[in-house]
């Protein structure tokens, strides 16, 4: 079996190649390579066929990023199993080189993606919740039914035939653009609709519920099928991408799952240890012990605290506390005093060690010349 051919290759593209410079390489090699231009020729007939797989995964964001991640394996579990022949090809891509052979695809046509940006607070992200949002788009029109004509009915275009474009040029050559007319269907209402002024599409600003889980973080999406922009003639909707923004706190921080709190504590309770009280994300205070010693930017953890995992694993991140050791001002006469008095104390400690020190190399120095003594 022989071994599939790396998409940007087949496409003469980089990996970091932008959507318009994929569907540029694929216009120009279907245009190079199309049956039409090349009757009997089974080299260029697969060429087109490679072209068109290639860019069926490259020019979907979903397909393109299994894809760079793991290869043709991670395109196994899509559905994608490449095209039949040409006139497969032709009902997913017809559009986009119609303009130069004169087809289009006149089936059924998939709506548009939409995306739409959300702004959410810090709890909200951290405890999950449902927001409505209003999206605007386009919609088949409900009072002809997205027909475009009041009786429902429609009829061949005349200004093109039926055949939803303009041709000019004369030969082979033949240039083509969509009929402004019926808008490249072929089809035309005689009677048009008022509502829709004869388009059978309007634009409207729908209501959508949109289900934010525990654990999302700022630049997270959800894809909410179905609502998205509306097919052409019976097609399915596009789907809505929803782009996450979580506000800043004005306590608490997030590293990964982590929640992050920062408190001041002063240098008696720094060197004497003892427990202070912390807020939650949650709106709840835990209590939190102190170690004795504790220096500036000791971490303190409380587990399970933190956001849950997203990736279906259940599980939470921590809450972490950093400290931060003040020191104190304007001092009292009596706080004057006895931090003088603990310097002091400090100062004879050092001078007791750097004693005990000395001495002890002495004695160390003593012995071993002693044992030199009696070798």
């Amino acid at each position: 079996m022989s071994k599939k051919p790396d998409y940007y290759d087949v496409l003469g593209l980089g990996r970091d190649s932008d959507p318009a410079s994929i569907k540029k390489a694929y216009r120009n090699l279907a245009l190079k390579y199309h049956p039409d231009r090349n009757p009997g020729d089974t080299e260029a007939e697969e060429r087109f066929k490679e072209a068109a797989e290639a860019y069926e995964v490259l020019s979907d964001p979903e397909k393109r990023q299994l894809y760079d991640q793991y290869g043709h394996d991670g395109l196994n579990h899509t559905g994608f199993q490449g095209f039949s022949g040409y006139g497969d090809i032709m009902s997913a891509f017809g559009d986009i080189f119609g303009d130069f052979f004169g087809t289009v695809a006149r089936g059924p046509k998939r709506g548009r993606d939409l995306g739409i940006e959300v702004t959410i607070d810090y709890v909200d992200a951290y405890n999950g919740c449902s927001t409505k949002i209003r999206v605007p788009r386009v919609e088949n029109c409900e009072a002809c039914d997205g027909t475009g004509s009041v009786s429902k009915r429609v009829q061949a275009c005349p200004k093109c035939d039926g055949k939803g474009q303009i041709f000019q040029g004369m030969g082979f050559i033949r240039m083509a653009s969509t009929c402004p007319q019926c808008r490249g269907t072929g089809e035309y209402a005689y009677d048009p609709c008022p509502e829709c002024n004869g388009q059978g599409r309007v634009n409207r600003h729908r209501e959508v519920m949109v289900p934010i889980p525990a654990g999302i973080s700022s630049g997270g999406r959800i894809r909410i099928r179905g609502e998205g922009a509306a097919g052409e003639m019976g097609g399915p909707s596009g789907d809505l991408y929803v782009e996450i923004h979580v506000k800043p706190h004005e306590h608490f921080s997030r590293e990964r799952n982590h929640v992050l709190y920062d408190t001041k504590i002063n240098m008696a309770l720094a060197a004497l240890g003892g427990e202070i009280e912390v807020p939650t994300v949650s709106g709840e205070t835990r209590v939190v012990r102190v170690p004795e010693g504790a220096q500036n930017g000791k971490l303190i953890r409380i587990p399970d605290l933190g956001f849950p995992n997203l990736n279906g694993k259940g599980g939470r991140g921590d809450q972490i506390i950093a400290l931060t050791v003040t020191t104190p001002k304007n001092l009292t006469e009596r706080q004057r005093e006895i931090l003088e008095e603990f310097a002091q104390i400090e100062e004879e400690k050092a001078n007791e060690s750097a004693i005990k020190g000395w001495t002890r190399r002495i004695g160390q120095k003593f012995k071993k010349a002693l044992r030199s003594g009696d070798g």
